[in-house]
Order: C-alpha cells, then structure tokens, then sequence
C-alpha cells in the first residue's frame, strides 16, 4: 500500500530523504479521486519516467462556484489507495482543507486571459481556483515533472502558462483524451449518467467523428463545422444544452479556417451532468 501523507511536512520530510540524499526523481499526478482510466494513464506515464511517483488526492473547494457538484462529487479514498497500490504509487497526499486553506489565507493565482474563456466564461473564479490550488501542490510537492490529461485541455494550457510565467521548476507532460470503449471520455463526473444519458453523452464523441469526417473531405470553415456539430448533440433526447462548441489553435486562439493540430472544444449538459471534451484535429 502506498505512503498516506496529510500534512505537507511530513510529505516534504519524506520527499527530502528521496530527492536530496539518494538523487532520486519524483513524478505528481494531481487529481480530485475517484480514479478511473485516465487518471491511470497519468500513473503510469509517470512510473514509467520517474522513480517515484506522488499521486494527491483532493477535491478542491475553491474551482468550484456556487451550486455546482461540490458536495456531491465522488468521493473514496479507500478505493483510490487500492487503485494507487494496483499502479505501484510510492505515496498518496491526500489533505484536509484546513491544511491546504488555513485560517487567514489571502493568496490567489490568476493567469488573464485563458481564465476568461470557455470554461472560465461559463465557471467564473473555477480557474483562479485550479491555478492556487496547482500552485500550492506543486510547492508541496517539488516534483521534477507534473502530469495532466488533454481531457481538460483548457487547465493544461493553464496551468503551462503559469509554470512559464513564474519560472516554476517543473515539467509539465501531457498525456492524451483516455476513453472507453465507446469514445466516451473517461470522467469522475460520468457516474452521475443514468444509462439513457450516458447514450446521449456519446453523441459529444460521434459528433468529433462527424467534424472530422467533414474535414477529410474538404469543409474548413469553423462556423459550418460548428453549427454541424451543434445539430447533431442537440438531436440526442437527454442533451439538456450546449455551453459552448469552439475550435482553436493549440493555444486556445479561436480560429476561423481549420488546420490540422486545431482543437474542437464542447462543454454540454447531459440531464444535470456537465461534460466537457475535446478533439485533436488530424
């Protein structure tokens, strides 16, 4: 079973021995639990490039605004240790608020800009969230490298810009979309899908194959592609609304004309689900 560690001093007490004395490298995967498929990959990428590997546990309460999932997203810590020890996971950091937020914090991240679009317009503060909390695990922790999935690719790039910005000592790895069998990306949130809405929810995937498909044969105007694929969510029954379909560069640039390497990004409701997604154009 991997190390249990809930205060940042004993982790970094034990990293220190690791890191300073034996030279040894450390690989963080950051995730809120419930691990699935695709936060597997993550371990695994990090195993495979480190010595040791450092798995947090956290469900952050300040990416989330008022009346979203906070209290009801899935929470198992026994269940994310087993995960960790079937992986090989050296120690879990798994803290309580009150050692991550404590009693008279005032320090927030911002990164403009990539905070204000997409996810950011549709989730105000969710990023200024994801960026504190980034921050302070990565102080925690000290890993060499840091691994994040393409799935949320707008926190990937940035969380990028602000290890750019503040000349943090970090890697950043991505690692690409993980889905299951039938394209549905793998998700701690998919658990809230009856079986109906989970039917629906593929129409996000089947609506990339569409998008691509017109691509090969020539369409590389956004807005046709756009519209194209808003038609084909909005015909399944249980889509409740699109918040947004936008394609970009790979830098999050809107883009008028499609290329290759261009990102197709889609945040819709499924019943009460939430579900975002994204697409490499190839």
């Amino acid at each position: 079973m991997p190390l249990l560690f809930k205060k940042v001093k004993d982790l970094r007490n034990y990293l220190h021995g690791l890191k300073c004395e034996r030279g040894l490298s450390v690989g963080f995967v950051p995730t809120m639990g419930y691990l699935h498929e695709g936060h597997k990959a993550l371990i695994k990428n990090s195993k495979i490039q480190n010595d040791i590997t450092i798995v947090s546990v956290y469900v952050n309460p300040t990416q989330f605004g008022p009346g979203e999932d906070y209290e009801r997203y899935p929470r198992d810590l026994d269940r994310d240790m087993a995960v960790c020890e079937e992986l090989g996971v050296d120690a879990v950091f798994a803290p309580t608020d009150e050692e991550m937020y404590p009693e008279g914090f005032r320090t927030e991240v911002y990164v403009k800009g990539i905070s204000e679009v997409l996810e950011g317009k549709f989730r105000p503060g969710h990023f200024k969230g994801v960026a504190t909390i980034v921050l302070k695990l990565l102080n925690a922790v000290q890993p060499d490298r840091v691994y994040f999935g393409e799935k949320d690719y707008q926190q990937l790039k940035l969380v990028e810009r602000m290890v750019r910005d503040l000349l943090l000592p970090v890697e950043i790895v991505p690692v690409p979309v993980v889905r299951e069998p039938d394209g549905l990306a793998y998700s701690s949130r998919n658990v809230y899908l009856s079986g109906e809405e989970r039917e629906s929810a593929l129409s996000i995937y089947r609506s990339f194959l569409l998008a691509q498909e017109m691509i090969n044969q020539g369409e590389r105007r956004s807005e046709v592609i756009k519209k194209e694929i808003e038609r084909f969510i909005l015909s399944h029954p249980h889509v409740k609304k699109i918040d947004y379909v936008e394609i970009t560069d790979s830098e999050l640039n809107p883009k008028d004309i499609v290329d290759k390497g261009d990102r197709i990004l889609v945040a819709v409701w499924v019943g009460n689900t939430r579900l975002i997604d994204n697409w490499k154009v190839s």
